[in-house]
Parts: structure tokens; sequence; C-alpha cells
């Protein structure tokens, strides 16, 4: 959907953590479609009231191959890291570790309630939210990861599983005790964590110091070519040149020149 391309996903409670690529620069629109979707159709499981999500999306850039294969591990450890469960392929949440380990395709079913809200129209009583004449089959496809792209599969499975070694190995040196797979399973949506975890969200992320460095200096030089832009759309020069990717500043009818 929207030309995107998805290289690894995890869900947890509040939050998911994608590692994704829009070559055509639309992942805004990618996101805001996938996330309302998903927190209308769980709010209406679960009985959820106000947002779903902890907080706003945000995109960091991944800079290089290294740090590429650091956000990969960084997703793959998730519930093994927080002490919830002992092995990566025990959380119960949605994981595309069985996808990476397999042929990179699952089947889901996508309820589609546009269909369903045109078929109240001709017949009111017809109601049910996850009914099944609403549920479409799609498929989700993981890509390989772009400096993994020249393995065979088979290498890239031996790579996914000795990260899944490293992960739960490193779960085990740090002592703490582990919740398991059951309690987390009997965990109630709505019960708020004794602590809340909110650390910054990284500009983006690079394997060396260097790297971060002059993904800081590209953004400064983007953000200052987009106010200048910017200060000149907003006072009537249509013809101002915006970086690639940007999205101009919204002109009220009356503002535009005649």
């Amino acid at each position: 959907m929207y030309g995107v391309e998805l290289f690894a996903f995890v869900v947890a409670s509040n939050h998911l953590h994608l590692l994704i690529r829009a070559k055509n620069g639309n992942l805004p629109k990618f996101m805001q479609y996938l996330l309302s979707n998903i927190a209308k159709k769980v709010g209406q499981l679960v009985s959820w009231r106000g947002g779903l999500w902890e907080r706003r999306y945000s995109a960091e850039p991944v800079i290089d191959d290294l740090a590429l294969v650091g956000r990969l591990r960084y997703i793959l450890s998730h519930g093994v890291k927080e002490g919830l469960v002992k092995r990566c392929a025990e959380w119960p949440g949605l994981s595309c570790l069985d996808q990476l380990l397999g042929n990179g395709i699952r089947q889901f079913h996508w309820l589609d309630w546009t269909a369903r809200w045109k078929y109240i129209r001709r017949s009111p009583k017809a109601r049910a939210l996850f009914d099944k004449r609403w549920a479409h089959p799609v498929e989700l496809e993981i890509k390989p990861l772009p400096c993994w792209a020249q393995l065979s599969e088979t290498q890239r499975h031996v790579r996914i599983s000795e990260l899944v070694t490293s992960i739960e190995r490193d779960g085990r040196v740090s002592g703490n005790g582990v919740m398991g797979r059951m309690a987390v399973m009997q965990q109630l949506p709505q019960r708020r964590p004794s602590r809340v975890k909110r650390s910054p969200r990284p500009l983006c992320h690079a394997s060396t110091q260097q790297g971060y460095e002059g993904f800081r200096e590209l953004y400064r030089s983007f953000v200052t070519s987009f106010s200048e832009a910017s200060k000149r759309w907003r006072s009537g020069q249509l013809s101002a040149h915006f970086p690639r990717f940007s999205i101009r500043p919204f002109l009220w009818p009356d503002a535009c020149p005649a």
C-alpha cells in the first residue's frame, strides 16, 4: 500500500515500531491511515476511551547499514529486554520474527468498514463491526534489509538467528526476573504501569558520531531552506522553491494574490 516497504515490525501495548522505507515521500499519509485505522478498531475491541497511542508517531532516518542492523536487533529484542519474556519467539504480540525466519509473507484480514457503512445503508440492522463480510484477505510482506538484499534466504535466516541468540543471551546476563508469556497475556489493556519511560527521540540513528553530525548539518540546512521558502510562500510568492519531500504551509484562499 502506498508503495511503502516494510523490513521489520513489533507491536507493544500502546505503541509499535516499524523499520520502513517510503521512496515516494508519502510516509506521513501512510502512517495516518495505518495508525488511525488500528486505533479505531482496537479501541472497539477493548472498549478503549480516548487516544490509543501513547504519543504521536515520529520517523527517524537510519543513516548506515550498521545502524540499520542495530534497529532490526532493537525491534526483535522487544519483550526480552524489558524482562517480560525469556525468548524472542515468546512475545505474544505481533512481531515480524516468524516472517523473517520464514518466507516473508503472511496473510491477515483487513476490516473494510467503508464497505460496512455502505451495506448498513441498505440493511440498517446489519451493524456487526467485526463481521466476516467486511474482512478482506491481505498479504503482509517483509522485505530483506537493503544491506542484506544480495544474501541468500538461508544466509539471512542465519543472521536473524544470530541476532536472536545475542538478544536472549543479554537478557539472561541482566539477571532480572521474567514475567512470562502467560502473565503478559493476563494484563488488562487499561492498566497503567507504575513507571512510564519517556526518553527523548533521537534526531537519527547512526553507527558513528561522524554520521550523526553529518545528518545534523543536512537537517539544519533543510530547516533553513524550508523557513526561507515558507516566508516567501506566505507573502504571496507562490513560485517559492521548497526542499524535496517537505509540505508547504496552508494558504487561505483570500490570502492568495489575485
